[in-house]
């Protein structure tokens, strides 16, 4: 932050002092970017013309205020497209291999030879065409599965995901994978995408893995689908509630893997965020075009191929 507190008066806050510390503000870095300060801040933003968050998702800071506003909304794309993608290749791999199950019969100290999957020639489909669901798309292409998208407009030519298929018609297509990735951004369109029809309408045995965002999913229907036996497990990097309360049945399911919410944080990636608003300001300081600049209707970044 030190260029920035050369070429502006910087103020740190924390959310109880947000609304103080907008009064007379320009831009508004959202580091925090699991908190929902700002829509109750918000009528101090009385000059306010940017805001940048330090997330890919946007759904903390998107309320009408901001939407029906001329304030720039920008966010931290890019810096967990890798990472996210290597995570959900992990756990691909790990449902293959069996990894939880040799895990627990190492701490049995227990002999048991098992066959485990291969997931070359598996069908998988990637819900979320953006940045990291085509940086996931691309490494599990890479690791022999085949690849579908699925996204708001279908095509056949897509050069990450070759086919997409529209999210609209999603139920008619989950029964054809045996991977079902979610890393859609929470909308209107997406909230409770994957609910009990949904998630019914997998293939028996099929995996979820949910990076996105925790709302995607009605987190009972998932919990009963898992129960029933008809999905063979979950990887689960987001809930609709986090931390997650100690006395949900995920815990305790040998068919889940759980982590809290890590899935893209490396070692340095809380630098690397600053280093993408530090990259932005200086731009919007010189007068150049911000990157990352969110379509406030759509939610999220739009690419060229959406």
């Amino acid at each position: 932050m030190e260029a920035m507190e050369r070429a502006a008066s910087v103020r740190y806050t924390d959310a109880d002092g947000l609304a103080d510390a907008l009064h007379g503000a320009d831009a508004l870095f959202v580091y925090d970017f699991v908190s929902t300060a700002v829509p109750g801040a918000w009528h101090a933003a009385d000059r306010l013309r940017w805001l940048h968050i330090a997330s890919a998702g946007v759904d903390p800071v998107m309320f009408d205020g901001l939407r029906d506003s001329d304030v720039v909304l920008t966010n931290s794309r890019g810096v967990f497209d890798g990472p996210i993608a290597e995570y959900v290749l992990g756990v691909v791999l790990a449902f293959a291999k069996d990894f939880a199950g040799s895990l627990r019969l190492q701490d049995q100290h227990r002999w048991q030879h098992r066959e485990t999957e291969r997931v070359a020639g598996r069908p998988v489909l990637v819900v979320g065409t953006g940045p990291i669901g085509r940086a996931t798309a691309r490494l599990l292409r890479a690791a022999g599965l085949r690849v579908t998208g699925a996204g708001r407009r279908a095509r056949d030519d897509d050069p990450d995901f070759g086919t997409v298929v529209p999210t609209d018609e999603l139920t008619e297509h989950l029964p054809g994978y045996d991977f079902v990735v979610a890393v859609a951004p929470l909308t209107g369109a997406t909230r409770h995408l994957f609910d009990a029809r949904t998630l019914g309408a997998m293939r028996p045995g099929a995996r979820f893995v949910n990076v996105g965002r925790g709302e995607l999913v009605v987190t009972d229907d998932l919990i009963g689908v898992l129960r029933s036996g008809h999905l063979g497990g979950a990887a689960l990097d987001v809930f609709e509630t986090e931390p997650l309360p100690a006395d949900s049945p995920l815990w305790t399911m040998q068919n889940v893997v759980l982590t809290p919410h890590m899935s893209g944080d490396i070692v340095g990636w809380r630098n690397a965020l600053v280093e993408v608003f530090a990259d932005n300001f200086a731009r919007w300081v010189d007068g150049r075009p911000l990157r990352n600049v969110v379509d406030k209707r759509l939610g999220y970044v739009p690419s060229p191929v959406t």
